[in-house]
């Protein structure tokens, strides 16, 4: 992970102490709330529907154990006991009291952690590979750039009143992890014939509202001109991107209505005023980001261990595990290790403070003391010896973590929903939990296979539902909340947007929904090979349209 140098501790320990004063203003009376809550929103703090809730930056998912530690003891002294990990990588702690922020800022910047502009209408956190550094299919190390995007995008005068949010992935692997095609701007990290590094950018990708997959408006970009090139896209988007609407205001409306060519166009105009300018990288500036990300110091081993293999003979629990949560490793003789925090029954993305402690444990006992989140709501141990495995799989099932479901149907993306959020049209907890309960079986999650199953409170897709093999979004009908099911949705390339299958259901309708679609399914697959969504691909929705709804119309239609 990157370790900050002074100037990066200053800044945290500045903005904290401005806050301090700032929230101390407000309590007194001396700033309005109107006043206050641009303030707020800078440094992550939201008014949800029970009370303030406070989004942590995790920079591009990676995490020590010190930090998850001090992230325990938040969630102990000053929230219920538990974190929740989001889509972007960060975690929420959803019941702080308003007057205790400042002070949770001061502990995490003590461990060179922040709350900035994990709100407002700048530039997020930047997200990448969960396996990001150690994956075994890995052509470039993303977490470099992803850095370096951090550096210049936080506190960037031109960027910090966006017309809305803006949100970056960046890619380095074979498989996209990051979901590029699907954010404001993408990198895709490449190499030339020669082997010089590049990127392809798209733009005008998201979900939400109005969910579009972006467009490639440059197939190579050389090294040094990432930041002048997003530099240019960032001033297009502010220079035409409309105020007036927030539901129009993202980028990926500006790029459908002046065209990806038109965009393209400004873009290159823009960035001839740039190339070669201040925001030029030089290999120095490369070389500090890199010295100030651990290298750790592995012992390269024989790429199977023969009591792991032993047990997985003999072990059926321990053999799923390894199929499902062990992942391999660019680095002979590790593995990747993701713990589920998607057992029957929990909350997707929630872990407990002593949890937090627990694993952070792992981390220091078998790794570097390292951790990862992904955008997928899991924990992943990066650097696990094999001969580990089995005693790190007892440690996370004692702990409720080693669900081996990685993956599969239960593995379900999902925001907080209408239980925390005050712009949720619906729960969402209570949907996933009932689909955890209807599919707990193993056997049956297996034989299923690879399937995604994602849910939104609502059209915020916080729970990235329109990418979902199966999308579930939550709506108001007059008061009520109802649920529309997408299906065909995929984030990995080729990106693709979910279809709307019928009218919208209640609650206790989506299990009956989902398992009758499952059903199909296997009845329509032409192998175990082939994939929920590869069918809804070739054979359409209708056949599940029909096998939902019948040849009726549904009565809330």
């Amino acid at each position: 992970m990157y370790f900050y140098d002074d100037i990066d501790q200053r800044i945290v320990d500045e903005r904290v102490a401005q806050f301090r004063d700032q929230t101390a203003r407000y309590l007194a009376g001396q700033l309005s709330e109107e006043d206050f809550r641009p303030l707020r929103l800078q440094n992550g703090l939201y008014i949800q529907r029970h009370a303030p809730m406070l989004r942590v930056a995790i920079p591009y998912g990676v995490l020590s154990s010190r930090q998850l530690r001090t992230l325990a003891h938040i969630a102990r002294r000053y929230d219920r006991g538990f974190g929740h990990f989001s889509t972007r990588q960060n975690i929420q702690f959803n019941w702080p009291k308003l007057e205790d922020v400042p002070q949770i800022l001061a502990e995490l910047a003590s461990v060179q952690m922040h709350a900035i502009q994990t709100s407002g209408n700048c530039i997020r956190n930047t997200t990448t590979d969960h396996f990001a550094g150690v994956a075994h299919d890995e052509v470039i190390d993303p977490r470099p750039y992803c850095e370096l995007i951090r550096q210049w995008s936080t506190f960037h005068p031109e960027f910090a009143h966006l017309p809305r949010k803006f949100k970056i992935a960046v890619n380095g692997a074979l498989s996209d992890r990051a979901a590029t095609r699907v954010h404001d701007i993408g990198v895709d990290l490449l190499r030339d014939a020669d082997g010089a590094i590049g990127y392809r950018i798209i733009v005008g990708g998201g979900l939400g509202r109005t969910p579009m997959i972006g467009q490639v408006i440059r197939e190579h970009l050389a090294e040094a001109d990432l930041l002048s090139y997003l530099e240019a896209i960032l001033r297009v988007y502010n220079r035409f991107g409309r105020r007036d609407n927030k539901y129009k205001a993202r980028i990926k409306i500006l790029v459908k209505e002046r065209s990806a060519q038109a965009f393209r166009a400004d873009v290159e105009a823009e960035w001839a005023h740039l190339r070669g300018g201040p925001s030029t990288l030089v290999p120095e500036e490369l070389a500090r980001i890199r010295e100030r990300i651990a290298c750790h110091s592995y012992h390269p081993g024989p790429a199977v261990n023969a009591a792991v293999e032993s047990r997985r003979a003999h072990d059926a629990g321990f053999r799923r595990w390894l199929e499902r949560n062990v992942s391999g490793h660019k680095v002979s003789g590790y593995a990747c290790v993701t713990l589920s925090l998607k057992s029957t029954g929990a909350a997707p993305g929630d872990l407990s403070d002593a949890a937090m402690d627990a694993v952070a444990d792992l981390a220091d006992r078998h790794g570097f003391g390292e951790l990862r989140i992904s955008h997928e709501q899991n924990v992943i141990l990066p650097d696990v010896p094999l001969a580990d495995l089995g005693t790190v799989h007892d440690a996370a099932l004692a702990l409720g973590l080693a669900h081996p479901n990685i993956g599969l149907i239960t593995n379900i993306i999902s925001c907080p929903g209408g239980d925390y959020c005050s712009l949720a049209n619906a729960r969402s907890i209570p949907v996933a939990q009932a689909l955890q309960e209807r599919f707990d079986d193993l056997d049956y999650q297996y034989d299923i296979g690879e399937l995604d199953l994602n849910i939104s409170g609502c059209m915020n897709a916080c729970g990235h539902h329109h990418v979902g093999h199966i999308g579930i979004l939550g709506v108001d009908k007059h008061g009520e909340e109802f649920y529309q099911v997408t299906i065909g949705g995929s984030q990995a390339a080729p990106a693709a947007l979910g279809r709307v299958i019928g009218p919208s259901l209640r609650q206790d309708e989506v299990p009956d929904a989902v398992e009758r679609m499952i059903t199909r399914y296997l009845a329509l697959r032409d192998s175990e090979a082939e994939r929920f969504v590869d069918v809804v691909q070739r054979v359409g929705i209708e056949p599940f349209k029909e096998t939902v709804y019948g040849n009726s119309t549904h009565p809330q239609a």
